[in-house]
């Protein structure tokens, strides 16, 4: 009796054992990109701070949460609107055309607590316009999102061609005022700063414990099955581009605020860089896989690469887009082994 029981113990014990292999494969295989980017984050960072010692001070670390604070804003909504399989070209736009007219209007003596709610109202409803004509119009993200974003720079030039000073009393607190961080001996940020991370807890959980986050994601897997499922797809698209705009609009109120002024011209070519950080951070071009978790890595690695080119100081500020650009390109291939590995496990 004892001899048919053993072996049956033994088969139970190897039956688990693979069965915890198997699931600890698959959670590898899951969240592969989403690991690699912080680990690359870590390397680089350390990479740095070997070759510079001075990126060892915790100063440096929160300078990247300071002068990536409107980055980092685009690319959660940047985010949201990959994984439901979009793509919002008009961000940089929207930055530019909302520090124009931020400066304009209180130039004309508006108070800020009109201006700054004013510009979210805008942000949103240009999100919406975009997303109503890629959803009902059936035109390609690509070209309504391009579109917008010549409209808003357009738009913003119109307002100014040159850039305009602000001067608002309210603007200059927000821009100057130092917020010290508890434990760390004269380690500060400013007020605008911790717009960034606010948002990224907000989508954290819009993403994870709401039905419009996992809509968000039906959506990206597969559009026609979620309105077979009966979900709700005209509306989260239409929030999507507008969650979207909304953060464009912030992204802008907090440039303007940091530089305490508005132009046309702000923000060349940050569509891309928010669209480099989302793939960065482990997030599908083809929608339905990704995270802001990742994002948040996907723009301090931007951050990090451009604190080591300061750091230097005798190269280039195009090595930042050269090593941007081939993350970029290493990071979907990365995508694609692990896409094909879950495909098949």
């Amino acid at each position: 009796m004892a001899s048919q029981t053993k072996p049956l113990s033994d088969s139970v014990m190897t039956v688990k054992r693979s069965d915890t292999v198997q699931r600890l494969k698959n959670f590898l295989i899951k969240n592969g990109p989403l690991a690699t980017t912080i680990v690359i984050f870590f390397v680089l960072y350390l990479i740095g701070s070997w070759l510079y010692p001075a990126m060892q001070k915790p100063q440096v670390v929160f300078n990247l949460f300071i002068n990536q604070a409107s980055l980092l804003l685009v690319s959660i909504g940047m985010t949201l609107v990959i994984i439901a399989k979009g793509i919002d070209l008009s961000v940089a736009g929207v930055i530019a055309l909302t520090t124009a007219a931020s400066a304009a209007l209180l130039a004309a003596g508006m108070s800020p607590f009109i201006v700054m709610p004013l510009m979210l109202v805008m942000g949103i409803t240009f999100g919406l316009a975009q997303g109503w004509l890629i959803h009902f119009f059936k035109v390609e993200p690509f070209i309504v999102t391009l579109m917008g974003l010549f409209f808003a720079r357009g738009m913003a030039y119109i307002i100014t061609l040159s850039s305009l000073t602000i001067n608002d009393p309210v603007y200059r607190f927000l821009a100057l005022t130092k917020v010290y961080i508890p434990f760390f001996e004269k380690v500060y940020v400013y007020i605008p700063t911790f717009v960034a991370p606010v948002m990224l807890l907000v989508t954290i959980y819009l993403s994870f414990f709401t039905q419009f986050g996992r809509t968000v994601y039906a959506i990206g897997n597969n559009e026609q099955s979620a309105l077979l499922m009966g979900l709700p797809v005209a509306r989260t698209k239409l929030l999507v581009y507008a969650f979207s705009g909304l953060c464009s609009a912030m992204a802008g109120i907090v440039w303007s605020v940091s530089l305490l002024s508005g132009y046309g011209g702000y923000a060349p070519g940050m569509e891309l860089d928010a669209i480099a950080s989302v793939v960065i951070g482990g997030t599908m071009l083809t929608g339905g896989i990704g995270t802001v978790i990742g994002t948040l890595f996907g723009v301090l690695i931007n951050g990090t690469i451009v604190s080591i080119l300061q750091f230097n100081g005798t190269l280039s500020s195009w090595w930042t887009r050269i090593g941007v650009g081939v993350l970029t390109l290493i990071f979907l291939g990365v995508q694609s082994l692990f896409y094909m590995r879950q495909k098949h496990s």
